[in-house]
């Protein structure tokens, strides 16, 4: 287990120095089975790759090769200052960053990728949680969040995953993660194109792809054309509030997905998955079904991208069935210049109001802008500024104010 830990953080995201814009296919890594391993993007899912072969939606990756292994690492950080309205909202400044690098090398007629995503998250994101309002999930200092976003652990994903071609158009594959994520939802977040300009969270993230820092997880996956089946196992119950270690414990929860892609353009995905008390504070399992469309072309040397998901938690104890709907979209009007907009309706049933009423249907629609300010030894730069405004049933206006908004003002940093 030691050498096993070893070998995965020292193929971390730091590994080499070379990049190109957008990852590019080596010539000797053409074999089907290396290039499902090196097309994921959380976990085993999958964006569209555009108009880039090879490319994970066409997001910016460096690679280079060592011999027979091919090296990959990508990476992004936000600097952030939140000012928000509303009698709950709150200002801060504060940094949301991950990086991640992968080691992929041909074993035994097929192929096998080690991959680490760490983040400074527990240090740039102080009193363990950032003002979002509306958002629930997880906890600080032993209480829910509420109108805020918590940290992502340090350690957001180790693993080591094995693809083997069964024949011309066929891939078998095995993917166990300490800590990764399940065949449960889209493509999470932080790694999905169409929200590569937007620092924040979606208020969705507890309906749609939370598991994406999951314990324990072992998925089998079965690929023929442009059909992938996926069942996974792994530890149910979302992480603590000590954010730099592994939160260890028994596969207890279930998820399996299917998904298609039709073309470089485009991938959809329905899954399911029956998770073990996600929520510490809150007792009871929780059914997820998700669905989603994606959607990705180059533009002006950069991606345009789409995403259409949809999330429900079915709570077993409450019996309540909570639905999120989310549409977001990054569009390069020119080279350097990006639009980006995020519109949600998502039914809460967290947000701590002394009401008989306990599930408020809340809409979240953002707009923004970045501009690329320059690329400084393979590190891209940018500044940008989003708003949001909210949408909120009358009873719940003596809490939030009758027109609640956030501002966000950040600088982007990506390699490049």
């Amino acid at each position: 287990m030691k050498v096993f830990w070893a070998l995965l953080l020292l193929c971390g995201p730091l590994c080499a120095q070379e990049s190109m814009p957008g990852m590019q296919m080596p010539e000797m890594q053409t074999d089907a089975a290396a290039a499902v391993l090196m097309n994921q993007a959380s976990g085993t899912s999958v964006n569209p790759s555009g108009n880039l072969s090879g490319s994970p939606g066409a997001m910016p990756m460096g690679t280079r090769t060592e011999g027979a292994w091919t090296m990959m690492w990508m990476g992004q950080a936000f600097i952030v200052d939140t000012q928000q309205t509303a009698p709950r909202g709150h200002d801060k400044l504060y940094s949301t960053n991950w990086a991640m690098g992968m080691a992929e090398h041909a074993l035994f007629g097929g192929a096998i990728q080690f991959e680490t995503m760490l983040s400074l998250e527990p240090a740039t994101i102080t009193n363990r949680s950032y003002p979002l309002l509306f958002q629930t999930g997880e906890t600080a200092y032993g209480k829910p969040l509420v109108d805020a976003q918590h940290p992502h652990d340090f350690l957001m994903s180790v693993s080591v995953d094995y693809a083997h071609t069964l024949g011309p158009h066929s891939v078998w594959q095995i993917y166990y993660a300490p800590v990764g994520d399940p065949a449960l939802g889209p493509v999470a977040y932080p790694h999905r194109t169409s929200a590569s300009e937007i620092p924040q969270a979606p208020l969705g993230h507890h309906w749609q792809d939370s598991t994406h820092i999951a314990d324990d997880v072992i998925t089998a996956a079965l690929s023929y054309r442009i059909f992938r089946l996926e069942a996974s196992g792994f530890y149910g119950t979302e992480p603590d509030e000590n954010r730099w270690h592994v939160n260890w414990g028994p596969v207890n929860s279930w998820s399996s997905r299917f998904s298609v892609t039709p073309s470089k353009h485009w991938t959809a995905q329905v899954s399911m998955g029956r998770l073990a008390r996600p929520e510490r504070q809150t007792p009871g399992d929780v059914v997820r079904s998700t669905a989603s469309v994606e959607y990705v072309r180059a533009l002006r040397g950069n991606s345009w991208a789409s995403s259409l998901i949809w999330g429900r938690n079915h709570d077993i104890l409450t019996q309540h069935n909570l639905n999120s709907y989310l549409l977001e979209s990054v569009i390069p009007v020119s080279k350097k210049n990006f639009l980006t907009g995020r519109a949600e309706l998502v039914d809460k049933d967290e947000l701590d109001v002394p009401l008989t009423s306990d599930i408020f249907r809340i809409g979240a629609y953002t707009a923004g802008y970045t501009r690329d300010v320059g690329t400084f030894k393979n590190i891209e730069a940018g500044i940008g500024v989003n708003g949001s405004l909210y949408s909120l049933p009358s009873v719940l206006k003596p809490f939030y104010g009758s027109r609640p908004a956030g501002v966000n003002v950040f600088a982007r940093f990506r390699i490049r």
